[in-house]
């Protein structure tokens, strides 16, 4: 088609929020193709652009009106349109006249439900300028953007004030209003480099002029790999590696439009300061990339990336230095003075600290942890007293300056201060490990006494939120009781603990009772909140859903047993006999729901009178032993290799046996024996869940 032509829009406002800027753009990219593609209009392609003060989108070969489109509407049925002489009905002329035709002009069709009158008629496709304003309002309304701002005097609403409006087809300005601005082909370049406002040609030369006279990079992912390079160019320069936090790279990406990377340095006595209170600030408050040598100690130097290309690099480089100066020696102040007390000094300052006012302060948190932890010593080899005190501390560096300051080191400067008061190494790894894992994916506990400390600070959270009433609801979940429960549940499965979760979630609710009287009726809404964290922890791993369901049918209060015979189910389900199989166990759930008596399992051989029921029995009587055995050392891959071996006797059983005769006493025995064979398969799983239809 000769009106085929790139199309441009780019919106652009004051500096957006970096870290929903990536978000932001992906959100307008998906809704303008989505309304643009019920419109009819299918791009060949689309290029998003992303800067801290611009959103654009570049769709290529779009045309400049949509497809022409039949517009169908059917009438009344032709029975009830014509009289027996033919003579046309008020219904068919009132029809007639609501689609401006005449009678004699109405098409007929067919359909299931009789025949119909039926209008057609051919709608010339609407231009871009009469699409888009809806299209673009509509996507930009639909932006994942919780607080929106007014500006100026006009109505207008959007996360940032817009200042400028580009809709190019082609060489043509589309011409639209949208968030009270007219549009145009004028962009704007970097706000220092190039203030001056930049024409556009053709939508094609969008991003070739921003970067070669707007000094804009408008690509975040291009901005992003030149960050990078950039980065780690000057860390070889400088002799070191660049941490590079994914988070942080993305959000200096989304802060600005022409990266300059630089490399600053700081005092070396600052080192003696634990390296994670200085990588915090620089990472979190400053924005820069701390280095490290090769063995991971930090060196003395950071990189910055600035957002202008400076004649005077230095004094970039000595302002970002000045900056970090104060903030380093209020982290080395903190540090020292910290030590001056020891942590178990601090159990006191515990008690003023409310937990939740229902479940008590820290201090009362604590002593609960101290309960929990003597419970956890024998199931995990640990020395009581240890424990004991690893709890009776757990808590003590939130009264620290250092973590006052800096939150997020809750944990780690209890390590560091443990050490310093002589505790030992294995108490102090555990006072920063008990947080892990801080987020999902993230590093599990490693010592046994870390993940005892980790599984009694989840435990006592979830059960005491529970107890109160304060369980997640739809997104709102205040206690992270989401991130607990899957945190429990990996240190138990990952780390390999054979812990049953109902003793222990009863342990924890005898510790929350003296403040809750009816604790421990939350346990089983706990274990069903663990469980339902489960599924989704096995799901996420590709675990089909009725593999979760078959062994959550049979109850194993053992998360890690869960999950083993759950990988064990999901095996055996790509097996050529488990379809089979699965539709006989439960055609045999049937069967026993269908009887009027009671089913054992015991069979009588003599009144065995089919050779496949011999088979079926011999069958089971060899296999017996042998799964019990691999039931009991937790090799249900073995198990459910051994099972599938029934296909063959099953498939013979239902071919050549009638299970519900008359005779009861034939009846029952063969019931007894299908009995005893699902009940194999039931010290797994019910793999009758795993049944189609």
């Amino acid at each position: 088609m000769d009106d085929l032509h790139p199309l441009l829009i780019e919106i652009g406002m004051e500096e957006l929020p970096p870290r929903a800027l990536p978000a932001l753009r992906d959100a307008l990219r998906a809704e303008c193709l989505r309304r643009l593609g019920e419109a009819g209009i299918q791009p060949a392609g689309v290029t998003a652009f992303a800067t801290p003060r611009r959103l654009a989108l570049l769709l290529d070969a779009v045309p400049s009106r949509q497809p022409d489109r039949i517009q169908e509407r059917r009438g009344p049925a032709v029975a009830a349109a014509f009289e027996a002489t033919g003579t046309p009905t008020r219904a068919a002329e009132g029809f007639a006249r609501s689609c401006g035709v005449a009678v004699e002009e109405l098409e007929r069709e067919n359909t299931d439900k009789g025949e119909y009158l039926v209008h057609r008629e051919t709608r010339a496709g609407a231009k871009l300028e009469q699409l888009l304003p809806e299209i673009l309002a509509a996507s930009l309304a639909a932006l994942p953007t919780p607080k929106r701002m007014r500006w100026g005097s006009g109505e207008a609403e959007f996360v940032r004030p817009v200042h400028w409006l580009v809709a190019l087809h082609g060489e043509r300005i589309v011409d639209i209003e949208v968030l009270g601005l007219h549009s145009g082909r004028t962009t704007r370049g970097h706000r220092f480099h190039c203030p001056q406002p930049l024409e556009l040609s053709r939508a094609g030369d969008y991003a070739r002029l921003l970067e070669h006279d707007g000094m804009v990079m408008p690509s975040f992912e291009a901005r992003r790999e030149s960050i990078l390079g950039q980065i780690e160019a000057e860390a070889r320069a400088a002799g070191g590696h660049a941490l590079i936090d994914p988070a942080l790279l993305d959000e200096v990406t989304a802060l600005v439009e022409w990266p300059v990377a630089l490399t600053g340095g700081f005092d070396a006595r600052f080192l003696d300061v634990p390296q994670e209170a200085l990588i915090s600030t620089m990472q979190d408050n400053q924005k820069y990339f701390p280095l490290v040598d090769e063995s991971g100690r930090m060196l003395p130097r950071f990189i910055v990336i600035s957002n202008i290309r400076s004649r005077y690099p230095e004094a970039v480089r000595n302002g970002n230095e000045r900056v970090l100066r104060p903030r380093f020696a209020d982290a080395e102040f903190f540090w020292e003075q910290d030590r001056r007390d020891t942590l178990a000094s601090r159990e006191s300052w515990l008690a003023s600290v409310v937990f939740e006012r229902r479940l008590g302060t820290l201090a009362d948190k604590s002593a609960r942890l101290a309960l929990l932890m003597e419970s956890l010593s024998g199931p995990m080899g640990l020395d009581p007293a240890l424990a004991r005190r690893a709890a009776q501390l757990a808590k003590c560096d939130l009264g620290t300056r250092m973590v006052f300051e800096f939150p997020e080191l809750q944990g780690t400067m209890g390590r560091y201060y443990a050490l310093h008061d002589g505790e030992p190494e294995a108490l102090a790894a555990a006072l920063e490990q008990h947080y892990w894992p801080r987020h999902a994916g993230a590093t599990l506990p490693e010592g046994r006494l870390a993940q005892a400390l980790a599984l009694a600070d989840r435990l006592d959270t979830l059960v005491g939120i529970f107890a109160i009433g304060k369980e997640p609801s739809g997104t709102k979940d205040p206690f992270a009781l989401r991130r607990a429960a899957l945190g429990l549940l990996r240190i138990l499965v990952e780390r390999e603990l054979p812990l049953a979760i109902t003793p222990l979630l009863e342990s924890a609710a005898a510790g929350v009772g003296d403040r809750v009287p009816d604790a421990a009726g939350a346990v089983p809404r706990v274990r069903a909140y663990v469980l339902d964290r489960l599924r989704g922890y096995l799901l996420d791993q590709g675990m089909a859903p009725e593999v979760f369901e078959a062994v959550a049918a049979v109850a194993p209060d053992v998360p890690l047993d869960f999950v083993q015979r759950a990988r064990a189910v999901q095996r055996f389900r790509e097996r050529p006999e488990a379809e089979s199989l699965a539709a006989a166990n439960k055609r045999i759930r049937n069967l026993l729901r269908k009887a009027e008596e009671p089913v054992g399992d015991r069979v009588d051989e003599a009144l065995l009178q089919s050779p496949a029921e011999q088979l079926l029995l011999e069958t089971l009587q060899a296999l017996e032993p042998r799964v019990a055995a691999a039931v009991e050392e937790g090799d249900y891959v073995g198990a459910m290799e051994d099972l599938a071996s029934l296909r063959a006797p099953v498939d013979a059983f239902f071919t050549d046996v009638m299970v519900m005769v008359d005779d009861p006493a034939l009846r029952a025995n063969r019931l007894a024996l299908l009995r005893r064979m699902a009940g194999r398969f039931d010290s797994v799983a019910d793999i009758s869940r795993l049944a189609t239809g």
